[in-house]
């Protein structure tokens, strides 16, 4: 495709129907003066009247809270120390719970083995229940509920019961290993745990058990254990732990009662995230619960432009932030589609019938499902309708040029392709993307309403085309809270803003591009320096997976005679060999499609290359095996058998 002309651009219909416009008629109407009638003109005014902007998102959204106050911002002039709406009083569940009717609030499918739906009447009536259920075991703000959970409907239930009543939930996937729940749970000491008694995955039933057991006797503060059912086994589970319950004979049976919602500060801590822990025991990081609110809400409704009549999907798990994004989405009305499992069980189609079947208007996945997909021969546009999907976002990792051409090609043209990327530790985003913008091959749309991002130097100077540092200059209403168990709050300055005093720097490589866009190049601290120069992973990777024969692929630099070379692992196609004519091949791809800086001086095939448990792929902790260090946390890792693969290897040794 060519380059000289976006992939997409909205119509003239999408835009005045999108809503920006209806926020920007908001904004003209309580008074606020200037231009507001290109996406570009709104970030300027949400970064440059901050105040303004998010007092008057909170309208807009129809936020709900006992109280308000006058105050937006206190202390806008300090990060870390800003705060957003100190004086407000307000309940995060009360405002995803606006809705008691029949229509679906939840839509759930287990691979092929479970399929169910919730109305919003129901959800309401099963939140009431648990929430009198643990009000009568006597759960109060402020005590955490831990949960190894699939995404299914029971666990937006229980998260929503613990938050109505004040409760800090933090969860996991049940795929977690012992030690990792763990090194999770144990800094927290939850009173309460959630569990299920099993999940499926790739068309297997998988029981955890034992896991839970074995969890349990770690967690001596653990009051109450509730078994949510899913494999069948839950009531034979509860009877053999102590303190035990399945979820059904937990839940109020008594007649259903108002939910008396809890109103706490607007920092209240809603939820407890952690960082991937690939480099020591993760970090708790705490996040309020207006503060994810109303972040959530500037996403989903300014930039997501989620409406209430739309079916929102994000294959996530309850492991990674995208799981808390999308929960937050119930309060647009909008119907959530939830999918627990392996993408592609029983094949690649598999979302994709799921989009057809159930209307999704929303599709949200990863840039390794896409590239997948890609990979896998599956050509959507002609085998599926898709005629109600009119965005499509994308996270996890940078997606690549070629996947872009992908999406527009083969899975349909009249489409929003939305490049995200943020974090764990904002539980948000960055930069992505806006229904009034173009998407351009290969590049995120811009920053996200309310962010003042932009690209350092070293010297904290801004650049242009230039690659650098991705920062945030300005308060911002979804900064962690605090980190757990850092008192002094001396971690979570040196998390962000050791780097540039005053400046929020999130430890992405990136580059503003000519329109306006951001390219991430991958984590800066993964970054390469061979010669002293900084080149980023993902463009090394962007190169690499177009060869045919490449599944996909993991570099580093190895530290070689005073300077640093890259290392590039492969996982290959299946009677792919990596012979000489493929290592040219690669480095020829390299060399033409990046530079010449970037070309591997050495090429390894392995047969799997470690990640985290939310799929992403681990430099570092492959770094630190091929120098010999000790890896800090395997259990942070899905698959840390794979590191075996890259010790001692005779390629690296000359």
């Amino acid at each position: 495709m060519s380059q000289a002309e976006p992939l997409w651009t909205p119509s003239a219909e999408r835009k005045a129907g999108a809503n920006l416009a209806a926020f920007s008629a908001h904004l003209v109407k309580a008074g606020h003066s200037g231009p507001l009638g290109t996406y570009q003109e709104l970030h300027r005014f949400s970064t440059e009247q901050v105040e303004n902007f998010w007092g008057a998102l909170w309208d807009f959204a129809q936020v709900k809270a006992s109280r308000r106050g006058s105050v937006v911002l206190a202390d806008g002039d300090k990060m870390p120390g800003a705060r957003f709406f100190p004086e407000a009083r307000l309940n995060y569940a009360e405002n995803l719970l606006r809705k008691s009717d029949d229509t679906p609030a939840l839509i759930f499918r287990g691979e092929d083995k479970v399929r169910k739906s919730m109305s919003w009447r129901e959800l309401n009536h099963a939140v009431a229940r648990l929430h009198h259920a643990f009000a009568k075991a006597g759960l109060k703000p402020g005590d955490r509920v831990a949960a190894i959970v699939p995404n299914m409907p029971e666990t937006i239930v229980a998260f929503l019961a613990v938050t109505s009543l004040g409760g800090i939930w933090s969860s996991c996937s049940p795929d977690f290993g012992e030690r990792g729940i763990l090194d999770r749970f144990g800094q927290i000491k939850p009173r309460f745990l959630v569990a299920c008694d099993g999940y499926y995955y790739n068309g297997k039933t998988i029981p955890i058990a034992n896991k839970v057991a074995a969890v349990l006797k770690e967690l001596p503060s653990v009051e109450e254990t509730i078994i949510i059912d899913y494999i069948g086994q839950a009531t034979d589970i509860s009877r053999t732990f102590p303190r035990a319950v399945a979820y059904e004979d937990y839940i109020s049976r008594k007649e259903l009662e108002p939910i008396k919602f809890a109103q706490l500060p607007f920092d209240h801590p809603l939820y407890i995230l952690y960082s991937s822990g690939t480099t020591g025991i993760p970090k708790c990081i705490v996040h309020g619960a207006g503060n994810a609110l109303l972040k959530h809400l500037c996403e989903l409704i300014l930039n997501s432009d989620v409406k209430a009549d739309d079916r929102l999907f994000y294959f996530t798990t309850c492991g990674w932030m995208m799981w808390n994004w999308l929960v937050s989405g119930l309060a647009t009305g909008a119907t959530l589609l939830l999918y627990d499992g392996s993408p592609f069980a029983p094949s690649e189609r598999v979302l994709f019938d799921y989009a057809d079947e159930e209307g999704m208007t929303l599709f949200g996945t990863s840039a390794k499902y896409i590239d997948a997909v890609k990979k896998s021969g599956l050509k959507p546009r002609e085998t599926h309708r898709l005629s109600s999907v009119r965005t499509m976002f994308s996270t996890g990792s940078p997606l690549a040029a070629e996947s872009f051409d992908f999406v527009y090609q083969d899975v349909k043209r009249d489409l929003h392709l939305a490049s995200i990327s943020g974090g764990t530790d904002i539980c948000g985003c960055f930069v992505g993307g806006n229904a009034w913008s173009p998407v351009w091959r290969g590049e995120i749309q811009g920053p996200m309403l309310g962010m003042a991002v932009d690209v350092y130097d070293d010297d904290a100077r801004p650049v242009r085309q230039e690659k650098g540092e991705l920062v945030c200059t300005r308060p911002f209403p979804s900064m962690p809270v605090r980190f757990w168990n850092d008192e002094g709050g001396e971690k979570y300055h040196n998390a962000y803003f050791a780097r540039f005093p005053g400046i929020w720097c999130h430890g992405d490589f990136a580059e503003w591009t000519a329109h306006g866009g951001i390219i991430i190049h991958g984590r800066s601290d993964a970054t390469l320096n061979p010669g002293g120069v900084r080149i980023g992973t993902a463009e090394i990777y962007a190169q690499v997976e177009r060869i045919p024969e490449v599944i996909e692929a993991l570099a580093i630099g190895q530290d070689w005679d005073n300077d640093v070379r890259i290392v590039l692992f492969v996982r290959l196609r299946e009677g792919a060999v990596l012979d000489e004519g493929l290592v040219n091949a690669i480095k020829l791809q390299v060399r033409q499609g990046a530079s010449p800086r970037h070309v591997p001086a050495r090429i390894v095939a392995v047969k799997d290359i470690p990640r985290t448990k939310s799929g992403k792929i681990t430099e570092l902790a492959v770094r630190d095996v091929v120098h010999g260090r000790v890896v800090k946390n395997k259990e942070a890792l899905a698959n840390p058998e794979a590191l075996e693969l890259y010790k001692d290897l005779a390629e690296l040794r000359s």
